[in-house]
């Protein structure tokens, strides 16, 4: 049996009805963990994809309103990343579209947008490359006409500790001189074989693989986010990044490489301050580097900043939704 006169059919919308019993501006109201695929210009003009992880919020200044309107963010955020290349002109563009939808809600938006960013690498010798993989978490916020842009990336690399391996060298004397002590004269051939030998090695340096995290707040004006050209700053400064595709020459080389740049946590959080403190377009930055120590059970940890007063100042982006 039909319903006589009925209008059109208007479903409800709790959010939008005022909650008195509660009122209250929040700081950020929104979703995390959104799955979305984003595309990425390459420095070789290609673009790459890769699945994402996001989080988009807005504040909700009005203290009657009830709620948000989630799904005209999500809306935004799949139609904005899946047919845009990320870069800090569309970040502040969908942002804006943000506050645009809830215009009576909020005066400011956050994205947050975390994923794998694949690169290939040359081996250190070989000729081969093969991919590595850094964790990428981009963070970006607009209230009025300000935006705030962060770069987070993570890097691992091998760190040889410069006290075992002067340790190692004491007892390589001390087990030379109890070989060839008494030998009046040597020949450079048997003391050759003896260096190549375990019996003449009778120690090695302990070394660990380690982790730098970065975040860098960059300039929104920039065209792009250089995030490959940021990754290779810290590489370089650290000498030692772990490799991809290895033979034994490769081998061989990272550990030429390690000998010559034997390093505690406090070498490398200051090699990698130096290097972003002069690297353009960044305007603050926050490191830390981890030794997850072969010696001990725990870590060894350093963290540096650019030295700015006040200490690292991500912006908006830094007390919202995680993501």
């Amino acid at each position: 049996m039909g319903f006589p006169n009925a209008g059109p059919r208007v479903m409800p919308d709790i959010a939008s009805e005022p909650h008195a019993p509660f009122a209250g501006r929040l700081d950020w109201v929104g979703m995390a963990g959104v799955e979305v695929p984003v595309t990425l210009p390459l420095e070789d003009g290609r673009i790459a994809t890769a699945p994402a992880r996001v989080a988009a919020s807005v504040d909700l200044h009005r203290r009657d309103a009830r709620g948000i309107h989630m799904s005209r963010l999500y809306l935004l955020v799949d139609r904005a990343l899946g047919d845009r290349p990320l870069s800090p002109g569309a970040l502040r563009a969908l942002l804006a579209e943000f506050l645009a939808s809830h215009s009576d809600l909020s005066r400011r938006a956050m994205l947050r947008i975390a994923f794998e960013h694949m690169v290939r690498r040359p081996a250190l010798v070989s000729g081969n490359t093969g991919w590595r993989s850094y964790p990428v978490t981009i963070s970006a916020a607009l209230e009025a006409d300000r935006m705030d842009l962060e770069v987070a990336f993570t890097v691992s690399y091998s760190s040889t500790c410069p006290c075992s391996a002067a340790l190692a060298r004491q007892l390589i004397q001390e087990k030379f001189l109890a070989d060839f002590g008494a030998v009046a004269a040597l020949e450079h051939e048997r003391i050759l074989a003896w260096l190549g030998s375990e019996q003449g090695i009778v120690a090695t340096p302990h070394g660990q693989r380690s982790t730098c995290e970065v975040r860098v707040r960059l300039d929104p004006g920039r065209g792009d986010f250089g995030i490959v050209a940021l990754v290779d700053v810290v590489e370089a400064a650290l000498t030692t990044p772990v490799q991809a595709a290895v033979k034994r020459e490769d081998e061989q080389a990272f550990a030429r490489l390690n000998g010559a740049s034997l390093m505690f946590c406090e070498d490398a959080a200051r090699r990698v301050q130096a290097a972003l403190d002069v690297s353009p377009g960044v305007l603050d930055f926050w490191t830390r580097v981890s030794h997850h120590e072969s010696l001990h059970p725990h870590d060894a940890v350093a963290v540096a900043s650019k030295g700015l007063a006040g200490g690292y100042a991500p912006g908006l982006a830094c007390d919202a939704i995680g993501g």
